[in-house]
């Protein structure tokens, strides 16, 4: 069945048949990077940078931290309605919080809805869409103990049940489609005796806010490094400094993370489009995952 050219809910499930038994390590699956970070509440704490924590207080602090953080523009229903199927997923327990396993989302601050809310919404729509195969990466646990983790693992076994696809098999559509599971969760915690959950997925990027250097670091990881027995993404992301230098961004009173990262993604997308014809990709991810017909190229590189 022809793709549509307009919609991309249903991608996987319309690709041909001679996709349909290759591992999903060598698809190009369009993937969601700091996915819940449209979602930040600017009257949380700030969680990181660490030397900003100190200003949590004051409101200005938090907005500055706020527009330099929110990249992703769309809700994580809208997200999977665009076709992203690999979801970038940052976990953290706010300090204070009356409720003993309540977990949020952050970069930067908080995010507003916490993590059961979010997962629950995620397996309402793998309910509805059967043969898209959705990837999640829970990782960069903040403030979370054994307890807390032991709580969210099962909260997930029990939550997604027969839809997660174990560990123990190489994942291909036709295998997710034939055994009705089309949820994959990687963990990046020690979960080792848990069949349903993968290890950490290797998440290679620039960290610059050089597109110049982004390019060129990914150029070596694709051409020298690229793991082909499991999945890996390529972020086309941008990175702000972790030093002195980010002053250089966060002065601009008139500019913002998700703007700069705009002007960049044409030229990123172009240059991802011509390395995946020299080496192959798996996934690729954004900051906007929704913007510039970003998922649209990706799934093209499954059109050789």
């Amino acid at each position: 069945m022809a793709m549509s050219s307009t919609s991309y809910s249903d991608w996987m499930s319309q690709l041909p048949p001679e996709l349909h038994n290759i591992s999903l390590f060598q698809l190009a699956i369009p993937g969601s990077h700091d996915s819940m970070s449209y979602d930040l509440d600017i009257s949380s704490s700030i969680i990181e940078p660490d030397r900003l924590k100190r200003f949590s207080k004051i409101y200005c602090a938090r907005k500055i931290v706020c527009k330099w953080s929110v990249t992703q523009e769309e809700t994580i229903t809208k997200q999977l309605e665009a076709g992203a199927r690999y979801f970038d997923l940052r976990i953290a327990r706010k300090p204070n919080d009356t409720h003993p396993t309540r977990l949020y989302f952050y970069h930067g601050l908080y995010t507003r809805t916490d993590v059961e809310t979010v997962l629950k919404v995620i397996n309402e729509w793998a309910e509805r869409h059967p043969k898209e195969i959705l990837i999640l990466a829970l990782s960069h646990f903040k403030e979370m103990d054994g307890n807390l983790h032991v709580h969210l693992i099962n909260f997930i076994k029990t939550l997604f049940g027969a839809k997660l696809f174990l560990k123990t098999e190489i994942p291909t559509l036709k295998r997710c489609w034939d055994k009705g599971r089309n949820i994959i969760v990687s963990y990046d915690y020690p979960a080792n005796h848990h069949i349903e959950f993968w290890k950490k997925i290797k998440y290679f990027y620039g960290n610059s806010m050089d597109p110049t250097k982004v390019e060129s670091e990914l150029r070596q990881v694709l051409e020298k490094s690229r793991p082909s027995y499991c999945f890996f993404v390529c972020g086309l992301n941008l990175t702000l400094p972790d030093d002195v230098r980010i002053l250089r961004y966060i002065i601009r009173l008139c500019d913002n993370l998700a703007n700069v990262i705009q002007r960049s993604l044409p030229r990123l997308l172009q240059w991802m489009k011509y390395q995946a014809g020299k080496t192959p990709v798996n996934i690729v991810a954004s900051d906007l995952v929704t913007r510039d017909d970003f998922v649209q190229m990706v799934v093209k590189l499954n059109h050789k």
